[in-house]
């Protein structure tokens, strides 16, 4: 990371903390963005390397079509987009966002690495894909009704934010007034009412953990950066949505999707699983289940599952 202003991030990091992105265009510089794009972005990439490859695990592709990458700051998602599923769904890209320097960078940046990709700045009506990244955080009300009516515009819409239980929530609202519009594909394994909401649900929400690669923890750059700015580099916490106007195929009717980290116990683990017939807390019994048991507690678990259950009580794993 040589030639990164460690003051820089240290604003960044506060601005952030403070609540008070949203205010006013933080980037003073390219210095500012390439900083930014070389840390922080990276730790957004992994979030998105997640999603997306659960997306393709499951099969799915987005459609072929112009993308665009709505409040695109550096413009890691759509660099993580074209890395994960190539240039052939790609047609075309666009950049938006409130700053013209951010629209610029992220241009420059793929227009270097994708060299014959036509990148464009500025949105664009009714794209078929639209990336939106870490955005609800810098939004007003208004402005987040203003972003709905372009994403009802979009043939799909892959969404991913901080993990925390604020912005969850958010999330879960928006998808409960899309879900009528468009497919849930991803991270529902149903296309129901979200179980989070029901009654007995309050303290839950809906999110997941990335993985960094292992490469940085042996980096001595990234090291500094966590100490400097107080960040845990083994957490990554997401919560994400994606939406398809195009039907998507049902997984299985007994499929569970894990959320959050599971509870560790001596006789075993608690889990908090999302089924078609709700959420709601599962148990996992280490005597029965050691191998299961083992994955969990080194957290190498698919988070999406199929399991035989006695009532409350995991009985055997079918499916992960």
């Amino acid at each position: 990371m040589n030639g990164i202003d460690w003051q820089t991030l240290r604003r960044l990091r506060r601005t952030y903390l403070e609540g008070t992105a949203g205010l006013r265009d933080y980037w003073q510089s390219d210095a500012d963005l390439e900083a930014y794009d070389r840390t922080f972005a990276q730790r957004i990439g992994w979030k998105w390397d997640f999603v997306l490859a659960d997306l393709e695990a499951r099969g799915w592709r987005p459609p072929r079509g112009t993308v665009l990458d709505w409040g695109c700051g550096s413009g890691v998602a759509a660099r993580a987009c074209l890395d994960h599923f190539g240039r052939t769904e790609i047609t075309r890209l666009h950049y938006a966002d409130r700053s013209a320097q951010a629209v610029q960078y992220a241009t420059r940046k793929a227009g270097m690495k994708y060299p014959g990709l036509e990148v464009a700045a500025g949105a664009v009506e009714s794209p078929t894909v639209l990336l939106l990244s870490h955005v609800l955080t810098e939004l007003s009300p208004e402005q987040v009704e203003a972003l709905l009516e372009l994403a009802l515009t979009a043939e799909t819409v892959l969404w991913v934010e901080p993990g925390s239980f604020e912005v969850s929530l958010a999330l879960i609202a928006i998808r409960e007034r899309l879900r009528t519009v468009f497919h849930c594909v991803s991270p529902c394994p149903h296309q129901g009412r979200c179980g989070i909401l029901a009654k007995g649900n309050e303290a839950h929400w809906c999110h997941h953990f990335a993985t960094p690669p292992s490469a940085v923890f042996q980096d001595p750059d990234w090291g500094r950066f966590a100490a400097l700015l107080e960040i845990d580099l083994r957490s990554l916490p997401l919560s994400y949505l994606v939406l398809d106007r195009r039907p998507a195929p049902a997984p299985p009717a007994d499929t569970v999707r894990v959320l959050g980290r599971p509870r560790i116990e001596k006789a075993g683990a608690r889990l908090l699983g999302c089924a078609a017939e709700g959420v709601r807390e599962f148990r996992l019994p280490k005597r029965t289940l050691p191998e299961a048991f083992h994955r969990f507690r080194k957290g190498r678990w698919p988070s999406w599952q199929r399991w035989a259950c006695r009532q409350d009580e995991i009985t055997e794993i079918l499916a992960s």
